[in-house]
């Protein structure tokens, strides 16, 4: 057998002048591929909520009454006028306020037993946490509608089981037991309602990131010798902080635009202690039909959303540098 040399003949180098390899695609494409291929959504949202809010943003300035509308008539231009009339009515300000404390209640309850629930789910077996996955997202799928209507049967006055419930408890009489009477004990029902849809987003969404967690920053705090308290503070929720800003985010700006339980748990006629803002804009333009200032109503209430989005905004920079 003859040893074969290795050949020391160097490989051809390209050309001067000519490239080594030919242009990526993206490259060909150009800077402006990403904004085409966004841009049939950028149409969309546009023409879903950019339009209809500049709509509704003009009525505001106007007078706009029912004779306009049958006869095909221009509204007049009013100015400031339903804006003074509104932030002048006491009512108004009720209405902020106890839409606020709804909201802020809901999101603090909604979260604090997500993030529980999220929590017992790292710890259960695998099996259990596959029947809650499923059990939540079960609930979570329900529309809102037949949800209430659901608790509207719980609790009735008639033939409500939760009164029955409370019945068979010694020394408790709750035979046809008015809920909704009391403002108080309502709101109860409704804040329950709210947070038993809204606890199985936040739950799943919480655990897969508690998931992401690495194991070995758990068992280094624990040989460490933190409790399950430091373990959470100290590891657990610094990872998960930012996805809690998300979702707290997303629970508030939920929670003020709150209309289908209140309104369809009191029978599509809510009395004046149940108004929350979108309520209150709804019975002012439709049914007082009183146009102008519903929609003044309407943009107060996306004035206060964009405060909740400034904060979320400045909320992620802040992390952003954290890091």
């Amino acid at each position: 057998m003859q040893a074969v040399e290795p050949s020391t003949r160097r490989p051809t180098e390209p050309k001067p002048g000519r490239p080594a390899h030919k242009a990526t695609k993206s490259a060909r494409r150009g800077p402006a591929a990403p904004y085409l291929l966004a841009l049939p959504t950028i149409v969309v949202l546009a023409g879903l909520l950019a339009y209809p809010v500049v709509k509704m943003t003009v009525l505001s300035f106007q007078k706009l009454t029912q004779r306009n509308l049958f006869l095909d008539e221009p509204a007049t231009w009013i100015g400031l006028a339903n804006y003074t009339q509104t932030l002048k009515d006491s009512f108004f300000w009720t209405v902020v306020v106890r839409t606020l404390v709804v909201a802020a209640i809901c999101v603090f309850v909604s979260v604090v037993l997500g993030l529980a629930i999220a929590m017992l789910m790292r710890r259960v077996s695998p099996w259990v946490r596959i029947v809650m996955t499923v059990t939540m997202v079960l609930v979570w799928s329900i529309p809102q509608l037949v949800s209430t209507q659901i608790f509207a049967f719980l609790v009735d006055t008639d033939f409500g089981v939760v009164n029955y419930v409370l019945n068979l408890i010694p020394g408790v009489d709750f035979t046809n037991h008015a809920w909704f009477v009391d403002a108080m004990q309502g709101w109860t029902i409704i804040i329950g309602l709210v947070v038993w849809g809204a606890v199985p987003f936040l739950a799943i969404s919480l655990y897969a990131g508690l998931s992401q967690v690495p194991r070995e920053l758990i068992e280094a705090a624990v040989v460490d010798g933190a409790n399950s308290w430091a373990v959470f503070r100290n590891v657990l929720f610094p990872v998960i902080r930012p996805l809690v800003v998300i979702v707290t985010t997303l629970s508030v700006i939920w929670d003020m635009g709150m209309f289908t339980q209140p309104f369809v748990i009191r029978g599509s006629k809510p009395e004046l202690d149940y108004y929350t803002l979108p309520i209150y804009a709804y019975q002012e333009a439709f049914a007082r039909s009183h146009y102008g200032p519903g929609a003044a109503i309407s943009i107060i209430g996306v004035v206060l959303m964009l405060g909740v989005m400034a904060f979320y905004v400045r909320q992620m920079f802040t992390i952003g540098d954290a890091d």
